[in-house]
């Protein structure tokens, strides 16, 4: 047994850990150990890649590259390849991921399991919109390939299906062309939530990627600064990748506390303030801001934290961010990890998917115990009443009635689980 934890740290536990090296004899893997979950690089938050006390089937060896087409930017490969490793193959030669998350140390089969979005969904889907085929191993030996026009049911199953549907071993995908590693980027504080969908929705239209930070503790405004930014024209340029820290060890106490979150919040309002304008950066900074900092989790000490992301419908973006805002600046504990911004109008084609039409709130909470269980159960009754959902790749203890609620395609997604596969999740959410 080996234990296993998700990036929230909020625990370890022990699991049966099978490494999963070739795609020829997986299925049999599979049947020998089932029932399992397959566990990439750990990136999820919380529980959705593990299985207490079951099996884990570790799938980063699942590694090759088995055919990139530079002229068409087809890439096919298997599930245990990082996206970082696609990004570092690909953009010297003009391609690259056309959606990608907020950090590239996560594995394909992940990214495809979660159904990502990144910052640019108004312009490029979420990452499902841009797959080709999948090639699905389930732990009773059966081997499906699916795609947009081939066994299409199958893969809106696996789409978005938190690896409930089957182990992904095979993916081919469509990158998108660039000429170079480099973003033109603009920065813009705003002073309140009309000037953020002010400035998101004027966006759409000429910039593809656009996200914001906003301060959730402020009290008396909903400050922020809202990012936006296009794939620059010229084909090189100076921008330079931003030199990696690391957190050390694990502090005793979370260094994201009531005392530390309104000094830093404030501080970096004002000099990002000072600072806005027009500038020209390396992909990885603006995609991926904290993977430079290796092992930042540990700054929530030994208790670990909460992310929390919603999606709210257009009709309720207003008036349901600044209710969660306010609970949040009221309740003592907050997130200076808090990301604000647009999804597109446009459904994702997964049953499970999370994306759709609104807008998206995403923060990170300090597990202070039933105190954080008991601020994200009244954001959870505003998210419900709002009528949105909650991201599963994201979630440690959302309950079955807000999942239900969530996600309608819950009731057709049934039909294409995989008995031989569980995780925590599922047995919270789904029961089994």
């Amino acid at each position: 047994m080996v234990a296993l934890a998700s990036w929230g740290r909020l625990g370890s536990w022990q699991h049966e850990v099978t490494q999963l090296h070739r795609e020829k004899g997986l299925a049999q893997v599979l049947a020998d150990s089932a029932p399992g979950i397959a566990y990439g690089m750990g990136r999820s938050y919380g529980d959705v890649c593990l299985n207490p006390g079951g099996a884990a089937w570790k799938t980063r060896g699942l590694n090759c590259f088995i055919h990139f087409d530079p002229a068409s930017g087809v890439l096919e490969c298997e599930s245990g390849v990082l996206l970082q490793e696609i990004q570092a193959l690909t953009v010297p030669q003009g391609w690259m991921l056309p959606v990608t998350p907020g950090t590239q140390f996560v594995t394909l089969g992940g990214a495809v399991a979660n159904d990502v979005h990144g910052k640019n969904h108004h312009a490029m889907g979420s990452f499902g919109d841009h797959l080709q085929q999948l090639t699905l191993v389930r732990s009773d030996g059966q081997v499906i390939h699916c795609g947009p026009d081939l066994e299409p049911s199958w893969f809106a199953a696996t789409v978005g299906g938190m690896g409930l549907t089957g182990v992904i071993s095979r993916v081919t995908l469509a990158l998108r062309p660039v000429l170079g590693p480099c973003l033109d980027v603009e920065s813009v504080p705003y002073a309140n939530l009309d000037e953020f969908f002010e400035l998101a929705d004027d966006s759409e239209r000429d910039w593809e990627y656009t996200v914001s930070w906003i301060d959730c503790l402020a009290r008396k405004s909903r400050r922020g600064i809202f990012y936006r930014a296009n794939h620059s024209s010229e084909s090189s340029c100076v921008a330079r990748r931003r030199q990696g820290m690391r957190v050390p060890l694990t502090p005793p106490i979370s260094l994201v506390n009531r005392f530390s979150l309104r000094p830093f919040n404030a501080l970096y309002y004002h000099l990002k303030k000072s600072r806005a304008g027009l500038s020209r950066e390396h992909y990885q900074p603006f995609f991926y801001p904290l993977d430079s900092i290796t092992d930042w989790n540990r700054m929530y000490g030994p208790n670990g934290f909460y992310q929390y992301q919603c999606v709210l419908p257009p009709e309720q973006r207003k008036d349901g961010i600044e209710a969660i805002l306010s609970e949040i600046a009221c309740s003592n504990t907050g997130s200076f990890l808090a990301v604000l911004k647009t999804f597109g109008q446009r459904e994702a084609l997964g049953m499970l998917s999370f994306p759709c039409p609104g807008v998206t709130l995403a923060l990170d909470f300090p597990n202070r115990g039933a105190t954080t269980l008991a601020l994200m159960s009244r954001l959870d009754r505003i998210v419900a009443a709002a009528g949105g959902r909650l991201y599963a790749a994201k979630d440690a203890c959302m309950s079955r009635d807000l999942f239900t609620s969530g996600y309608p395609g819950i009731a057709g997604f049934a039909a294409f689980r995989d008995p031989g596969i569980s995780s925590a999740l599922s047995r919270r959410l789904l029961g089994s």
